[in-house]
């Protein structure tokens, strides 16, 4: 008799198991196709961290982690290097995360280390400065490249009557994002309107403020006559008005670039630099999270003509060359900027 009770008693805890087991397994895939809250382990790799920019980008990425009940976390180096990221990629490999989300400091540097990701199954999406396109399956980029190229110069060109010489002040000298920008600004230059306006020098700060202090004092040195300087950099933009108001030229050396509300504010009330352009850095991170999830869940492929849902920000398509587009960017200046809170 005891021996039935216990060999009762063993089935039953055998199928009591068994169908925690199913619970939790249905559980796991409800809400998604291949994929749920506790398979989206999504991890963010900006160009450095500790950058207002990254942080900004971040709380979004949070706030789309909490809508869709994932796990998020940022891990960088604290220079803007493409060595320097590398490690990182390699390890978030051997976590063996369920998506990379990535800024390259340099597009093909990086490409060996995500591919390698990538055929561990990993999904590779990459967000604010693109890498190679076959080292990764999507890239949400802030806004088109071409639009932001010609607005930095379109800004500087009315603040100095379209005369003078002027220099950029950019962040690394292989970051595709900045190369790609300054590109289109050249060809914006060499429309008519322009004819009076020469670029003498592009610099490199390296997304470090200090440099990015020391490299505009050595543009105000090396160029005594210069009228503007472009920064298409948060880092580089706050450092060059730091440096160009430190030296007394604040509103004789124009500044225009890529910024954020709060870095700038100051220097957009005292005439420093009374315009500037950037998009919403956290609905940049909100979207790129949410891309990657739709790719971890298998919702999409990262091919071109597929669609996703991006939460607050809508349904989005994925574009040519693999590209998701956050939108248009926005003009900073002193009649709008304390709408603005980032």
């Amino acid at each position: 008799m005891k021996t039935l009770l216990r060999t009762l008693l063993t089935a039953l805890s055998v199928a009591m198991l068994l169908m925690l087991a199913a619970c939790g397994g249905s559980s796991s895939g409800s809400g998604s196709s291949g994929g749920s809250s506790t398979s989206l382990n999504i991890a963010f790799l900006p160009k450095a961290i500790n950058n207002p920019y990254f942080d900004t980008a971040a709380n979004g990425a949070r706030q789309a982690a909490t809508e869709l009940k994932g796990q998020f976390k940022q891990v960088g180096p604290t220079e803007s290097s493409a060595a320097a990221q590398v490690p990182f990629i390699n390890t978030l490999t051997e976590q063996h995360v369920s998506a990379i989300v990535v800024s390259a400091n340099d597009p093909n540097a990086l490409a060996p280390a995500l591919k390698r990701a990538m055929q561990q199954g990993i999904k590779v999406v990459s967000y604010d400065s693109d890498v190679a396109p076959d080292a990764r399956q999507i890239f949400v980029n802030q806004a088109n490249s071409e639009d932001i190229g010609r607005i930095e110069v379109q800004i500087l060109g009315k603040l100095i009557n379209y005369s003078g010489d002027i220099a950029i002040l950019s962040a690394a000298s292989t970051a595709t994002n900045q190369n790609t920008w300054i590109g289109y600004m050249k060809d914006e230059l060499a429309k008519p309107q322009y004819k009076n306006m020469h670029l003498v020098k592009i610099a490199y700060g390296n997304d470090d403020d200090q440099q990015s202090f020391q490299q505009t004092l050595g543009l105000l040195q090396a160029y005594p006559d210069l009228k503007g300087i472009i920064s298409p950099t948060t880092v580089g933009l706050a450092a060059a008005a730091r440096a160009i108001e430190s030296v007394g030229k604040g509103g004789k050396v124009m500044l225009t670039g890529l910024g954020t509300p709060n870095l700038m504010r100051k220097y957009v009330k005292d005439g420093t630099c009374p315009e500037f352009a950037l998009w919403n850095p956290a609905d940049l991170g909100y979207l790129a999270y949410y891309a990657a999830a739709a790719l971890v869940e298998g919702k999409i492929t990262g091919k071109p003509g597929e669609s996703f849902n991006a939460g607050k920000l809508g349904t989005r398509t994925i574009g040519p060359n693999n590209v998701v587009l956050l939108g248009p960017p926005t003009v900073f200046n002193k009649d709008n900027i304390d709408q603005f809170n980032f």
